[in-house]
């Protein structure tokens, strides 16, 4: 038996996913006559109360989407030091839009109202970019599966308004969020120009993002996302998926919590873990005393079938998702109860 704990993107389609994708209706989604991928996209808009919504393939090109549609070259994005759209999308936001990220030092991925409006460039000033967007990653990836509180959000985006400044969320993990802090969807279509869902992660789709904003941004990113390549023809079998997802695996969320939450003090008990961060959502990230290594502790479960995730610098990611089940929990609490060095 193979546990993967790598991360959440690691989910395969269960059977009654498969069965429903299989019997979705399909067309030219090019051509926007694709029934399952338009139904797939009102019903998302509409859950955060937004007028329109796009499918992509990727998160990543829901994200760069979002950059291009809002920005001009030479313009600067504000986001924190450890936002995906910076890390972790192989430099789209130069190579695809040509403008500079502004980072902010924040709170484990995330960022204040007061960063923001430190950072804010003088538009009069020839020798600066224009500063053009606000990027929001929620929750935060390198952060642990952080939560962002919604009045600091709320504040954020009076930043914004007063800037004139758009505001974007990278919601790849929003779901989780949603779940933990008991909030509501449309509380984030209030505040946000833009914002990306991604279903291959804790909703365990085979593929795909959605990108939601008014009907005037969805026109201009269809736009961007066929010149990046992303326009897709029998798209529908994949958003069934999704609507599969939706449907059935959002309230679960919360066994993927409450396991990340037994694991995290299950490593704080134990002798050979130096640290160990709060765990809010499905993420675990702690760091092991030295001389011990993160390779080595990888290396060592590994023999017992369980992989992990080092993030660098020490530190040791561990992701809970829908393919993790109950029996394979208990059995990794008992093999980190057991490791000894």
């Amino acid at each position: 038996m193979e546990i993967n704990l790598i991360s959440d993107t690691v989910t395969k389609p269960s059977s009654e996913m498969l069965n429903f994708m299989f019997n979705a209706k399909v067309g030219d989604d090019v051509f926007k006559q694709d029934p399952t991928v338009n139904e797939f996209e009102e019903i998302v808009a509409d859950i955060f109360g937004m007028q329109a919504a796009l499918f992509f393939p990727s998160g990543t090109m829901a994200n760069q989407t979002a950059l291009k549609v809002h920005t001009n070259p030479g313009d600067e994005v504000i986001c924190d030091k450890w936002s995906h759209i910076y890390l972790f999308e192989a430099g789209g936001a130069a190579f695809n839009s040509g403008i500079s990220c502004q980072l902010i030092d924040g709170n484990k991925g995330k960022i204040t109202a007061e960063q923001v409006q430190e950072v804010i460039k003088d538009p009069n000033n020839i020798h600066l970019p224009y500063t053009k967007l606000v990027s929001i990653e929620n929750t935060t990836n390198r952060g642990g599966g952080a939560c962002y509180d919604i009045e600091e959000l709320k504040k954020i985006k009076q930043v914004c308004v007063e800037n004139n400044l758009k505001y974007h969320l990278d919601g790849a993990r929003l779901w989780n969020a949603l779940i933990a802090k008991k909030q509501h969807p449309k509380q984030f279509g209030e505040l946000f120009d833009t914002i990306s869902v991604c279903f291959s992660k804790g909703l365990g789709t085979p593929v795909g993002s959605v990108l939601v904003g008014s009907k005037e941004t969805i026109n201009r990113a269809m736009r961007v996302r066929k010149l990046f390549g992303g326009g897709m023809r029998q798209a529908g079998y994949l958003a069934a998926a999704g609507i599969y997802a939706l449907q059935n695996n959002i309230n679960r969320l919360q066994d993927d919590h409450k396991r990340a939450k037994e694991l995290g003090e299950t490593l704080k008990a134990l002798s050979w873990v130096d640290d160990v961060e709060d765990v809010e959502t499905n993420i675990v990230i702690f760091s092991v005393k030295q001389p011990i290594t993160d390779i080595q502790v990888m290396e060592k479960l590994k023999e017992k079938g369980i992989l992990i995730y080092a993030i660098g610098k020490g530190k040791i990611r561990l992701v809970t998702h829908l393919d993790y089940k109950q029996v394979m929990h208990e059995y990794v609490l008992e093999t980190l109860m057991k490791l000894s060095f």
